[in-house]
């Protein structure tokens, strides 16, 4: 496996620096990474993580630390997935999910004036998809507002965005659909045009490219997921991406309790002001380190997951790489039942760094979603249905204020017709070799 050594430059093993006890760990915990995924014997899951000695000793060396808290390898991390995708900063958080969390949240900041958000604001997204795009909006009080998906792209109708804003529109919260960007060079075109914010979930699509720059670093704030089924895995964990100093500070206020001030855990005074100001209503000097701009979160990782994440960065680009070939492997095998399903189009302009290989049941053929599946999981073949479909039918969204444009018609057939199979690194030809066979003996017993 091919690993970016540079990105571990300066990080040393200070506690773990006898080479047998090295030796000794990666002894007792090797049985426990990696398994071997036997078709037919075993669950070929849809997504997993690849994790090798190096991921596991990292985290036992940031233990060993004993600072527990976010330290020097959350520091390191954050500096290297800014280099990685070419943005000036980035802020890890303790999931994706919490990533979106705050992305949204940093946009309604008083500190924005004008263009803050406020309660009753619209928010442009989509119904397919994972709730947590469009759940902080939700729970601060905007109005969603719903355009309907492309098939086979499964991302936003682009040139459909100008039909829902109004002059209450403020923002476009998007996730890039199972690692394939969304039409970028049209929403942030609309975008500059109305002066909306633009937040991309890049949670499933680390390494994309749109037009040659890494998806991730075109709206105002990007969000990323480490989660196991993720592209690279710290456990939990994920990360915000920005590239605007003060847009960064208010991030950072957000994810770490609301405070004003921006001293990492266990420094003091890195304003040089700790006592010298005079802030909202409180008294003048009162202590800068306990001062709230927001109503905030606390939301930070540990430096075990940090450390994990670091050594997990090295192999991003090979972790990519393996799942566009596992992409690749499908889309070509797939070719023999393209009157029972449409495969997976890659945006144009685009490059793909896949989450999984969508498949959409035509309408006319013979199967039903449901019970393929059903079988397909009964012959161990993992599966999943695109998150939680059309999620205005979930619910949880039975009594949501929102608007759609149009009927989502695309959106509810994707909740119908649609799934996917996995393409994570832990899987190659021999288990795809076995899942072809398997649909091809189900489409012949029709």
């Amino acid at each position: 496996m091919e690993k970016n050594i540079e990105i571990l430059k300066g990080i040393e093993f200070d506690n773990l620096n006898d080479e047998g006890l090295k030796q000794l760990l990666v002894h007792k915990f090797a049985k426990n990474i990696n398994k071997e995924i036997i078709p037919g014997e075993n669950y070929i899951a849809v997504s997993g993580k690849v994790i090798d000695e190096d991921d596991v000793l990292w985290g036992i060396e940031s233990m060993m630390d004993a600072w527990l808290t976010a330290g020097r390898f959350s520091n390191k991390l954050e500096r290297e997935l800014a280099r990685y995708f070419g943005s000036r900063f980035s802020l890890l958080v303790n999931s994706g999910s919490s990533a979106n969390l705050v992305a949204f949240y940093a946009l309604t900041s008083p500190k924005l004036k004008e263009r803050a958000i406020k309660p009753g604001d619209e928010i442009i997204t989509v119904a397919a998809g994972f709730p947590t795009t469009i759940n902080p909006m939700i729970q601060f009080g905007c109005i969603p507002v719903f355009v309907d998906v492309d098939i086979p792209s499964y991302n936003i109708i682009a040139e459909d965005i100008e039909k829902a804003i109004t002059p209450k529109t403020k923002a476009i919260m998007l996730a890039h659909a199972l690692g394939n960007p969304f039409n970028l060079n049209v929403v942030m075109a609309i975008a500059k045009k109305y002066n909306l914010w633009v937040v991309e979930d890049d949670c499933d699509s680390l390494g994309a490219t749109y037009d040659g720059k890494k998806t991730g670093t075109f709206g105002d704030l990007a969000t990323l997921s480490f989660y196991p089924a993720h592209h690279i895995t710290m456990g939990e964990g994920g990360a915000v991406l920005v590239n605007n100093a003060s847009l960064k500070k208010i991030t950072e206020s957000f994810r770490d309790w609301g405070r004003d001030c921006w001293c990492p855990p266990g420094k003091d005074n890195t304003c040089g002001e700790r006592y010298c100001q005079k802030l909202g209503d409180l008294p003048e000097g009162y202590d800068h380190k306990y001062t709230y701009s927001h109503i905030g979160f606390n939301l930070k990782v540990t430096d075990m997951q940090a450390a994990v994440g670091l050594s997990q960065l090295t192999k991003a680009d090979h972790f990519v790489a393996r799942r566009k070939e596992n992409h690749a492997i499908l889309s070509e095998m797939f070719k023999e039942f393209e009157e029972h399903f449409i495969l997976p189009v890659a945006t144009e302009n685009s490059e793909p760094s896949w989450f999984g290989f969508m498949l959409t049941v035509r309408e006319g053929s013979p199967i039903d979603r449901n019970k393929f599946v059903e079988y397909l999981e009964q012959n161990k073949i993992g599966t999943r249905l695109f998150f939680g479909g059309n999620l205005l039918k979930q619910p949880a969204y039975h009594n949501l204020n929102y608007r759609k444009i149009d009927d989502l018609k695309n959106t509810d057939l994707l909740m119908n017709n649609s799934f996917w199979l996995g393409v994570w690194p832990g899987l190659n030809q021999i288990h795809y070799d076995y899942i072809i066979n398997t649909v091809r003996k189900y489409i012949s017993s029709l």
